[in-house]
């Protein structure tokens, strides 16, 4: 039975690992920033994936990948780490890690729009109707309506909203191509090769904008070195890599569904760690849209 649902159990531990993640992340971002923590993370992330390549596979580095693995989970890299996940990032200290992952579960949905643009999955009328569901959702998490007011106004700012939805399309556009790219290979080389490009594409953007001095700054805050090691262990080690154990072993929608709980898992936590106010409005949204992106795919 285990055996027979190893993409779905592989799936819901990525939930749970990207759960501990964004608490991780939003706690180092706030003190030092998205660059540091993003480039930091891929470093640490590319030191647990060496270990692990040599002990499981008997290679340290992805040398048996083809020019084609190569350039697809490269470009994944770009569009998922970089892009994606700079962005997200970005948006925690504007709008918190519980609100960011309730944005991301626009992801599935875009992820399934990509998959019928660029590998002809299909799209039906039940896809549309979890799509609507999902954003319906967010709408009713992110309005607030005051006592007394007429007009509803939006309860979080909107640049973090911009910003982790630009998070979200480059999770959904990362996985699309890793899983073109990736086809039967290790998933865990797979995740290293994603980690290799982006630590380059970090290192030169750092190098043009001139950051190096808040990345080396990093190391003497022990608190978000802390955090940055969790997160990176849960994140791009533990996370990324078991996300394409899932979609390797069972359809990209369940797999998509499954991960798309985390904004239901990151409320309790958020409330404990972060003494963060929930209100029932952003409970039902969140429901709501994990609900939509289960209706997405079934």
């Amino acid at each position: 039975m285990i055996q027979s649902h190893f993409g779905e159990f592989a799936a819901l531990l990525t939930a749970i690992f990207w759960t501990i993640t964004a608490l991780a992340f939003e706690g180092a971002t706030k003190r030092v920033g998205p660059f540091a923590v993003n480039l930091i993370r891929l470093l640490f992330a590319f030191v647990f994936l060496s270990f692990m390549s040599y002990f499981s596979r008997g290679l340290a580095f992805p040398t048996d990948a083809t020019g084609h693995i190569w350039l697809w989970l490269g470009l994944s890299g770009v569009v998922g780490f970089i892009l994606g996940d700079y962005f997200l990032f970005a948006s925690y200290p504007l709008i918190g890690s519980r609100m960011a992952m309730l944005m991301m579960t626009l992801a599935p949905p875009i992820a399934a729009f990509f998959g019928w643009l660029a590998l002809g999955e299909t799209m039906n009328i039940k896809g549309l109707a979890g799509m609507l569901l999902v954003i319906s959702g967010i709408a009713i998490a992110i309005w607030n309506k005051p006592n007394g007011e007429q007009k509803s106004r939006l309860k979080f700012p909107i640049r973090g909203l911009i910003f982790a939805f630009i998070g979200a399309l480059g999770q959904g556009g990362g996985i699309v191509l890793s899983k073109y790219g990736m086809g039967q290979y290790n998933a865990f080389a797979a995740t290293q090769i994603r980690v290799i490009v982006s630590i380059v594409g970090f290192a030169l953007i750092i190098t043009f904008l001139k950051r190096w001095k808040n990345v080396s700054g990093t190391f003497q805050n022990k608190k978000a070195i802390r955090a940055i090691i969790l997160g990176s262990i849960f994140g791009p080690f533990l996370g990324v890599s078991f996300s394409l154990l899932a979609v390797q072993n069972t359809n990209t929608g369940i797999a998509s569904t499954i991960m798309a709980i985390v904004p239901v898992l990151i409320i309790p936590p958020a409330v404990i760690l972060y003494k963060q106010k929930v209100t029932l409005a952003e409970i039902t949204g969140a429901f709501l849209s994990v609900f939509g992106v289960a209706l997405f795919f079934i």
